[in-house]
């Protein structure tokens, strides 16, 4: 055996082990993913208490209905109504002048929820600062709720708490602090966008896809839930569908 042939076999070797290593570890860190999906999964044999639907043609255009409230938070305004589109009714957020710092919330007066399965089709029109939007839940004030946001500028989908006011993006199960993940162009037009949220664990879907899973505790209870857009950005929402599992 040459004096080559000995030196490179301890290195062959190491990177083999490292390889295995990894590959153990990689298929560890996948099987932990499955059982969070599955434990974040409602069973097929598990009916929903409730379910509730909103396509909002019975609602009056022009004006935020009166079950609706909306909500602000930063140096501008919020302006929800109920507008055509294309023959179509849908909820929007109009008010197009807000700076980066700013969120329009409206919600539902009349649902609240711990456990659900959200699902609306939402599009982004306009915002320059921002665009798109998403789901809030467990919403208990206009500083304290869960929002997920799909954003058709940075075309990607993101899962944030607003604590106190403050908005921080939570990470990933199996992959940590990524800032959500990325996506497929969303374009200008209708995506929907899908939440299992199954005590502390919110599993996220675009377009039939499911894209992550979040588990964060810090807010448990019950609360009401809406839609939320950020800084100037107009979006329409409909088909809204709320499936309770309380």
């Amino acid at each position: 055996m040459t004096r080559a042939v000995k030196y490179l076999i301890p290195i062959i070797a190491s990177v083999l082990i490292t390889v295995a290593c990894t590959n153990s570890k990689s298929g560890q860190m996948s099987e932990e993913i499955q059982k969070f999906n599955q434990r974040a999964q409602f069973p097929d044999s598990v009916k929903p208490e409730e379910t509730i639907t909103f396509d909002f043609e019975n609602y009056a255009a022009g004006q935020l209905p009166e079950d609706w409230s909306e909500y602000y938070a930063g140096s501008g305004s919020t302006e929800w109504k109920i507008v055509e589109d294309i023959g179509n009714k849908v909820m929007a957020q109009l008010y197009s002048d807000n700076p980066n710092n700013h969120f329009n919330v409206t919600v539902n007066n009349n649902i609240t929820a711990q456990d659900m399965v959200l699902s609306v089709r939402l599009k982004g029109v306009t915002g320059n600062h921002d665009q798109g939007g998403g789901f809030v839940w467990r919403f208990s004030d206009k500083d304290n709720y869960y929002v997920v946001r799909a954003n058709p500028l940075e075309d990607n989908v993101v899962l944030y708490k607003v604590e106190n006011g403050k908005r921080t993006d939570l990470p990933l199960v199996g992959k940590g602090k990524t800032y959500g993940v990325d996506v497929e162009p969303l374009g200008n037009g209708w995506n929907t966008l899908k939440l299992v949220v199954k005590d502390d664990l919110f599993s996220v879907f675009l377009n039939n896809k499911e894209l992550f899973t979040v588990q964060d505790n810090t807010f448990t209870e019950a609360g009401k839930v809406g839609f939320w857009t950020k800084a100037d950005a107009v979006t329409y929402f409909d088909d809204f569908e709320i499936k309770k599992f309380d």
